[in-house]
């Protein structure tokens, strides 16, 4: 999931926004100043419900990325990079490296988040109840306890052990431990993750046929991303022990192709040097990487605009692309690789471009390991 907008950086971890969570947030606004608040505190102004219900959703968001953070800061300490943590639709993301190189270290990194929404479910508590003794206004009290309420419900949700939930990564921990094999703790625990899934939208779609309500079908909705991400998960599982030691120079295209940052977008579009190649190309500047272009970025720039408007304008920074090393685990790119031209990997060699990697480089490394395997005379 990639963020729409950075917002910036918190304790040296980038944090973004997707589009999707002004849905949620919306949704959370309304439903409190048209629902909740008028209904247990009658006779306000419209605008103090809906500058409570938005206040309110802003600090819950607030809530999700104090959750995401300390997975972030907890897994920095256990020796795992952090890419960046994007909120959106059902919550956040804290987008890791690669994987703990241990059971304990997989139980801090995971545990770390319920426990933080666990403890601000009781700050919050603890603010309604000293809120409502100096008898402030009730529509404030009814926020803070609301803001209770989400917290303990997102801590006992996030624990549950079902892939991809912190409580997934817990069970896979455990079993991790138990078993002493991380692949086979991967498929118990996304295993876990489709069964929740389908009961989710089983009771999903019989609460809605039975009451008609919009929240039968949030609960199918829920348990069908659960099915989806826990199947991902598992095929990520599978490939992560088909690449394990692989170096990511084996699969790289060396020596890419490249573009100068002040090559003119018509320049690029027409030039017979990129024309039928690739559909990204690397940014260069004094001959040291800058980004990654892509054919589609350029298309959409006005056609009178392509003399004017440099690559530079419209490549995807180095600060916001995907490096890595050519030495570095293979499999270790797979959590930080998605589709599409802009999500192309810039392989670095102390600061020299070396190559660049695609999700084609790797499911064609994936299809020659496993039919060299098949090849390969059994004992």
């Amino acid at each position: 999931m990639r963020a729409t907008f950075v917002l910036g950086r918190i304790a040296g971890v980038r944090v973004g926004v997707h589009w999707s969570v002004l849905f949620i947030f919306g949704i959370i606004a309304f439903g409190l100043a048209e629902g909740r608040l008028p209904e247990t505190y009658p006779g306000r102004a419209w605008a103090v419900y809906w500058a409570a219900g938005l206040c309110t959703a802003v600090i819950f968001f607030a809530s999700l990325l104090a959750h995401e953070l300390a997975h972030a800061v907890v897994a920095r300490r256990n020796g795992v990079e952090v890419d960046d943590i994007v909120l959106w639709l059902l919550g956040g993301a804290a987008r890791l490296r690669s994987e703990a190189s241990s059971p304990g270290r997989e139980l801090r990194i995971a545990g770390v988040g319920p426990l933080v929404s666990l403890l601000l479910g009781g700050v919050f508590t603890l603010a309604a109840w000293l809120l409502d003794l100096a008898s402030v206004s009730g529509v404030v009290v009814e926020m803070a306890a609301w803001l209770a309420g989400i917290n303990v419900l997102l801590a006992v949700f996030n624990a549950l052990p079902a892939a991809p939930l912190d409580g997934g990564r817990l069970l896979r921990a455990f079993l991790w431990w138990r078993t002493g094999d991380r692949l086979r703790a991967t498929a118990g625990a996304t295993a876990a993750g489709r069964v929740f899934g389908w009961l989710l939208v089983v009771l999903g779609m019989v609460a809605f046929l039975r009451t008609g309500t919009f929240g039968g079908l949030w609960l199918a909705l829920i348990g069908w991303f659960l099915i989806t991400a826990a199947t991902a998960e598992g095929r990520q599982a599978q490939l992560r022990g088909v690449l394990a030691g692989v170096p990511v120079r084996d699969a790289m295209t060396p020596d890419p192709l490249t573009v100068p940052a002040a090559t003119t977008v018509a320049d690029f579009l027409t030039g017979t040097r990129y024309r039928y190649r690739h559909s990204a190309f690397p940014v260069t500047e004094d001959g040291a990487p800058a980004g990654l272009v892509t054919l589609d970025s350029a298309h959409k720039v006005p056609q009178a605009a392509a003399h004017t408007v440099t690559v530079r304008d419209v490549m995807v920074p180095l600060s916001r692309t995907t490096v890595a090393e050519p030495d570095s685990p293979l499999a270790d790119l797979l959590p930080r690789m998605e589709p599409g031209a802009e999500n192309r990997v810039l392989v670095l060699d102390h600061g020299r471009l070396a190559g660049i990697v695609s999700l084609s480089d790797v499911s064609r490394t994936v299809t020659w390991l496993m039919n060299t395997d098949e090849q390969r005379p059994g004992p």
